[in-house]
C-alpha cells in the first residue's frame, strides 16, 4: 500500500492509527451479481424454450421437435429474446465490475489527527475531518452486519458535516481507532 493516496497525504507527523477495509461479503454480493444475472437469464432462456406448450403461442422462428436439446431450442428462438437475455447476463457482469472498482477505487483510514474516505477512479472524492471536529459517530449494522461484523459508520462533525463510510469490516474496532485517536 505504499502508493496509496492516504500514505501520500500524511504530513510529517501524522501516523496511521487503523485503515478500513471491505468485508468479504462484499466480494460475494459482486460475485453473485454475475451468479444472478446468468441464472435470469438461464430462466428466461428455459421459460421461452417450453413456453409453446403452455399458452400455445411459440417464441420460436422455427419449429423444432419436441424432444429436441436445448441448444437448438436455443437457437430457434427470435433473436430478441436471446438478445435479452445476453442483456441480463451483461447487466450482472457490469454489477459485478462496478462494485470491484469501487473497492479497488476506495481508501478509509483513520490517522492521529484527521478521518480520511477517498473514492473514485477517474474523479477523486476526498472526505477528510479532523478528529478534534468529530462530534458523534453513529454505527449502522443490519442483522446480518452484527452476525457476520460489517456496517458502517457516520461521523458527524462539528459544522462540517458528515462522513458516511461504506460497508466495512469490523466497523466498532474502526470506531475504537477514532475515539483513539481523538485522545491523543
Amino acid at each position: 500500500m505504499g502508493d496509496s493516496y492516504i500514505e501520500q497525504s500524511l504530513s510529517p507527523n501524522e501516523k496511521l492509527v487503523h485503515i478500513g477495509r471491505f468485508h468479504w461479503i462484499y466480494k460475494l454480493q459482486a460475485w453473485l451479481s454475475i451468479f444472478w444475472g446468468a441464472l435470469l437469464a438461464i430462466i428466461l432462456l428455459n421459460l421461452c424454450t417450453n413456453m409453446g406448450s403452455f399458452i400455445g403461442l411459440s417464441p420460436m422462428i422455427y419449429e423444432v421437435p419436441y424432444d429436441a436439446s436445448w441448444f437448438v431450442k436455443i437457437s430457434a428462438l427470435h433473436p430478441g429474446i436471446k438478445i435479452l437475455a445476453f442483456l441480463i447476463f451483461i447487466f450482472g457482469l457490469l454489477k459485478f465490475a462496478h462494485m470491484m472498482v469501487i473497492m479497488a477505487t476506495t481508501e478509509i483510514a483513520v490517522t492521529t489527527h484527521r478521518i480520511i474516505l477517498k473514492r473514485g477512479l477517474v474523479s477523486r472524492y476526498v472526505g477528510e475531518m479532523n478528529t478534534e471536529r468529530i462530534e458523534s459517530i453513529n454505527v449502522m449494522q443490519s442483522i446480518l452486519g452484527r452476525i457476520f461484523d460489517y456496517g458502517s459508520l457516520v461521523v458527524h462533525g462539528m459544522g462540517v458535516g458528515a462522513i458516511v463510510t461504506p460497508t466495512i469490516a469490523k466497523p466498532i474496532v474502526f470506531r475504537r481507532a477514532i475515539e483513539h485517536s481523538k485522545q491523543n
